[in-house]
């Protein structure tokens, strides 16, 4: 049965956008299954673009936040002190921050990542008393003022309707291919005065470019950068929106690099239960805000401070999702790898960490959103990412079992096999060394 969708066509804006990927009325979720009014289920490889790294309606979320309304717990706070934040901010302190010899004060802004690229921005200014800021190639931050002007896709910019400047963007690793140390690139252009370059203030990096297309920087890479950031009195501005709160692994993503950011900002998954909620870290020095100068109405959502919370306390407690994030990682990226092995006519690329992977193909762009549409109609929510949605984008939930996770995996082959036969490119190698179809 086909869903009905003309109340959302005729009243909602166009710009809606993943409703046209996934043109059907969802009605339940329940861990990495989504189910349709007429009770289809999918198989989640979305995640909310990366905001239920715990699944959907977790029942230890959802138990702590019905007790907590069950108790009448203060829901709307602005930025006053409440038993959820306390609980919120010690629970930080003693899971996060201390393990990992980190010390940063908690900014809480508005309700979604761009709010926290916006503070970011402007505290990291006022520190410096500089204007620019360095920003990287296909890098994805938001979309509304300054963090549309550190987002590098056109797609977005095109839509600002006003100019975005001071911002100097630069390559991020690899954009030259393996052989080019980018990095090598701006440690010239920052130390010579005629290179045109006016001093950044600080430099915002994604450790992963997710919307950027699955570009994943090096560890030496990030090194270097975070090198450069002291050397030239930049500050340095992990963008962990989608790949940190474990995506990749550890907790956050910069940690197997071996650096310290001086500002870090996280949301999406950060309150676990697809609930509201974003977050700046700042190291104590640089925290100059003055009382009220960066404010929002929905900056303490009480409710999303008590799965946020449980989250910590229920996964971040020891290694155990960390560990079982890099494994599944690997399952995952194996089989992506067999595929491009058995279907070299589709010059497929696998690339990603933990469990944010991608499939690309540079050579026919278009496969990847016609592997998500036949997917979906076999049963996977599954999106695309990059300059020209040529990446196929890999985000399923951290608790998927590993049944699940084949299951989404078989689709996708399935689903890359029909559209290579549609499209006329030559599919599989078979095993005794047969040509393709």
């Amino acid at each position: 049965m086909k869903s009905d969708l003309t109340i959302f066509d005729r009243m909602e804006s166009e710009v809606r956008g993943y409703i046209r990927s996934f043109p059907v009325v969802f009605k339940r979720a329940q861990g990495s299954v989504l189910t349709d009014e007429a009770d289809k289920e999918y198989i989640d490889f979305f995640s909310g673009a990366g905001t239920l790294n715990y699944g959907h309606n977790n029942p230890v979320f959802k138990q702590s936040l019905i007790d907590y309304l069950n108790s009448d717990g203060v829901v709307h706070g602005l930025d006053m002190a409440t038993t959820a934040k306390k609980a919120f901010l010690e629970t930080v302190d003693e899971l996060l921050l201390k393990p990992r010899n980190m010390e940063y004060v908690l900014q809480f802004t508005g309700p979604t990542g761009t709010n926290a690229v916006e503070a970011a921005l402007k505290v990291a200014r006022q520190v410096k008393q500089r204007q620019n800021v360095i920003a990287f190639t296909h890098g994805f931050h938001g979309v509304s003022g300054g963090s549309l002007a550190v987002t590098a896709n056109s797609k977005f910019r095109d839509a600002a309707g006003v100019a975005l400047s001071n911002v100097t963007f630069v390559p991020y690793d690899g954009y030259f291919g393996a052989d080019v140390d980018t990095m090598t690139w701006l440690e010239r252009m920052l130390e010579d005065n005629s290179s045109g370059m006016d001093l950044p203030a600080a430099v915002i990096v994604e450790t992963v470019q997710g919307e950027g297309g699955v570009n994943v920087a090096s560890n030496r890479w990030l090194k270097k950068l975070a090198a450069l950031c002291r050397q030239f009195d930049m500050l340095l501005i992990v963008d962990d929106i989608q790949v940190g709160c474990g995506r990749t692994g550890n907790f956050f993503s910069f940690e197997e690099a071996g650096i310290q950011p001086d500002i870090i900002t996280l949301s999406k998954s950060l309150s676990g239960y697809g609930l509201p909620m974003s977050l700046v870290l700042i190291r104590p020095e640089l925290d100059i805000w003055q009382p009220g100068a960066h404010s929002g109405t929905f900056r303490g959502n009480n409710m999303a401070f008590v799965t946020a919370t449980q989250a910590l306390r229920t996964y971040w407690a020891d290694d155990q999702l960390a560990n079982d994030t890099k494994r599944k990682g690997e399952l995952v990226s194996q089989r992506l790898q067999a595929m491009a092995r058995n279907y070299p006519a589709a010059g497929l690329r696998v690339r990603g960490r933990g469990l944010i992977q991608g499939l690309s193909s540079t050579s026919h762009p278009q496969v990847a959103g016609l592997i998500s549409a036949k997917a979906f109609e076999h049963g996977l929510i599954i999106e695309t990412s990059g300059a020209r949605d040529e990446v196929l984008k890999l985000l399923p939930a951290l608790t998927t079992t590993d049944e699940q996770l084949l299951q989404g995996l078989d689709i996708i082959e399935r689903s890359l096999e029909e559209v290579l036969i549609e499209e006329g490119i030559k599919t599989r190698i078979l095993k005794f060394g047969g040509a393709g179809r």
